[in-house]
């Protein structure tokens, strides 16, 4: 991740000042976190496959890293901010958008269906 891109995204994501009487572990990097994340959402491999001495964090900090940002509104900021840049710069096209669903909550349950209905003209002898 070049230090241009770092310098606009770092604005987004949230501090976490540490303890001061029970520090704990000191917490991974957040660039790191985030170079990791890139690296596994471009390659495709697993969250545990990570090589953690290539980024300084390890792949269960990056998801972790990934949940926490989701949960603070990052990623919708950061999205929001593109399109906006997009839309002042006059690269905004949406003639050719494209609106998909499977990002909403599919709720379980539900009403019951009723019986099924028949399609043929008479039904068969062994359904009464």
């Amino acid at each position: 991740m070049t230090d241009e891109l770092w310098a606009r995204l770092e604005p987004l994501i949230p501090v976490h000042p540490r303890r001061f009487r029970h520090p704990g572990r000191k917490r991974a990097d957040d660039r790191a976190a985030l170079e990791g994340i890139l690296y596994v959402v471009r390659t495709g491999i697993g969250w545990n496959r990570l090589p953690t001495a290539l980024f300084g964090a390890s792949g269960a900090t990056c998801w972790r890293r990934l949940t926490e940002w989701h949960e603070a509104g990052v990623w919708q900021q950061l999205h929001e901010r593109l399109l906006a840049e997009l839309r002042a710069a006059g690269l905004l096209d949406l003639s050719a958008a494209l609106v998909d669903s499977t990002h909403l909550r599919a709720l379980k349950g539900g009403t019951t269906p009723g019986p099924a209905q028949l399609t043929g003209a008479n039904p068969a002898p062994n359904t009464i």
